[in-house]
């Protein structure tokens, strides 16, 4: 057996069976490039689904852990710590708001505004206990927590883990006119409208023009929180600091992760205002690792880099590039079908493969054997995502990659 072969049998043998990951063992990485355990290098297209945004052992967030994991690394929120007030200040200030609630993951960040928009509809709004609604899109990804999987419409995702958590109302992605007829539905009890401003795990699904603009508008109009869950879409990945800004909207809240933690740490946030994050009272939320002395340090560096709009600028005139040459792809001459459909914005693209070229999995799976690691959703769509660090040489490599696995 190769080193690959024996790491993944035993990966297999011991782990729970939750991914299917493409079979490469990752060993190294630096910048956009990985390296596996036998020393073959792979162009990362996929930057950990967002989180890696800066890039593989980005220097200054690895300085920054580094200086902190020599002082301190955990006190748990029952002390302070002298990272966590300019975090959450330096965090409010990039997003426009006045307040911060630091977690981990960005399931964690989502079942926190989840738990915050209830509270604010009864502690604000006045809405009669226990009957808050929130509003969300279908083929929507926001977590697999028992309450999120709730309200997702991926069997996958949702089978076999009821009995579901109510109080959530599934509209259209990108259709207007549900969202208005979901919110008069729910009058006065509805709290919360919960979107991706661009749909990643569903294929990166960009909605139409004006749409985040008309949920802006209908949501301030009934006294309905805004809930804009940016995760993946967020922290410069579409060329702004936020994807809501493409549209000039200000969501109530935002929900941040992924790249806040620079690839470093876990670090996730919800950011609003004091109307909203001020219906706290101590004991009422928390996690012992949320805003954490080394998850501090990593995010306050992450919030110094994409203050220069540096990387904001990379996606955009890089995102530019990857989507003209893959638009050249859709229905051209040689690729037998080759692209059906390109979408995205920035520097990420969801592309949908001709299925008579093979599934999703199957694209990628040659993509990897000639150096390209992507990953497949939802049949035979590809999401490509590289670190905003990539070069223009090594962005037309991969796409090269491309053309000649859809050639054949």
């Amino acid at each position: 057996m190769t080193s690959t072969e024996r790491a993944i049998a035993a990966a297999e043998a011991r782990s729970a069976h939750n991914y299917h990951p493409l079979p490469v063992v990752v060993a190294s990485a630096e910048g956009a490039w990985m390296t596996d355990v036998e020393g073959k290098r792979y162009l990362d297209m996929l930057a950990g689904y967002s989180a890696l945004n800066f890039g593989h052992g980005n220097r200054r967030l690895i300085e920054a852990a580094k200086a902190q994991l020599e002082r301190v690394t955990l006190t748990s929120r029952a002390f302070h710590h002298d990272r966590f007030a300019a975090f959450c200040t330096e965090l409010a200030e990039l997003c426009g708001m006045e307040m911060v609630l630091p977690m981990n993951t960005g399931a964690e960040a989502v079942e926190t505004a989840v738990k915050t928009a209830r509270k604010w509809g009864y502690r604000v709004k006045g809405v009669p206990d226990g009957r808050a609604k929130i509003i969300v899109a279908d083929n929507n990804f926001h977590g697999r927590t028992t309450t999120i999987v709730s309200f997702s419409t991926d069997p996958e995702a949702r089978a076999d883990f009821g009995p579901y958590t109510p109080g959530f109302e599934i509209v259209p992605y990108g259709d207007l006119a549900a969202m208005e007829a979901a919110l008069d539905a729910a009058g006065d009890d509805a709290v919360a409208v919960l979107l991706e401003p661009i749909q990643g795990e569903a294929g990166v699904l960009v909605p139409p023009a004006g749409y985040l603009a008309g949920v802006r508008e209908l949501t301030r109009a009934r006294n309905v929180l805004f809930i804009a869950d940016e995760i993946q879409s967020g922290l410069g990945r579409t060329g702004r600091t936020f994807a809501c800004e493409h549209e000039g909207v200000v969501p109530d809240v935002y929900v941040l992760g992924k790249a806040l933690g620079g690839g470093v740490v876990p670090v996730s946030a919800v950011v609003s205002s004091q109307e909203v994050l001020g219906v706290y009272r101590p004991g009422e939320h928390g996690s012992t690792f949320g805003g954490n002395p080394l998850a501090c340090a990593v995010a306050l560096e992450v919030i110094a880099i994409l203050r220069t709009g540096e990387f904001q600028q990379r996606a955009t005139e890089l995102g530019e590039h990857l989507h003209g040459e893959l638009g050249l792809l859709v229905g051209g001459p040689g690729q037998r079908g080759g692209v059906r459909a390109v979408r995205g914005r920035g520097l990420w693209a969801g592309v949908d493969i001709d299925p008579a070229l093979g599934t999703g999995r199957q694209i990628s799976e040659k993509l990897m054997d000639r150096g390209v690691l992507v990953k497949d959703t939802h049949g035979s769509t590809i999401r490509i995502a590289p670190p905003l660090v990539i070069s223009k040489e090594d962005l037309d490599w991969g796409l090269d990659q491309l053309r000649a696995v859809l050639a054949g």
